[in-house]
């Protein structure tokens, strides 16, 4: 089973940026559907941003549009959420996901962890004031 190993997570100063990454340990990840998460304590688990296999489809949460964006990079079977103009709300556990693409027909498909099949363990985003 692909697993995936979230990195790039740390502690920025409101206003900064970040790349976080996910990187996933074989090939089967290249023909999977891609998401990002996220989760800070005493919350539920929020939908960021998804991705297609093949990159054609893209989405981010209607509230982080214009500051989070996902790609993939297919060589190198990753696949990154820059984040930029941190708020201090962005502070959060950071988890990717990714499952085959056979539920993944629509926006909505991509919002619903159910969807996915294996799930990283996460990066903390820690974000000063």
């Amino acid at each position: 089973q692909v697993q995936l190993v979230e990195s790039g997570g740390g502690l920025v100063q409101a206003g900064g940026s970040l790349r976080l990454s996910c990187a996933a340990s074989d090939r089967t990840f290249s023909r999977y559907a891609a998401g990002w998460f996220r989760q800070a304590p005493a919350t539920e688990r929020e939908f960021v941003a998804g991705m297609s296999w093949d990159g054609t489809s893209a989405y981010v949460a209607d509230s982080l549009k214009g500051r989070f964006f996902i790609s993939r990079d297919i060589d190198r079977n990753t696949v990154y959420l820059r984040i930029n103009s941190l708020h201090p709300e962005d502070a959060a556990v950071y988890r990717c996901a990714a499952g085959p693409m056979e539920p993944f027909d629509d926006r909505g498909a991509y919002t619903r962890a159910a969807n996915y099949a294996v799930w990283g363990q996460g990066t903390q985003v820690t974000v000063s004031s």
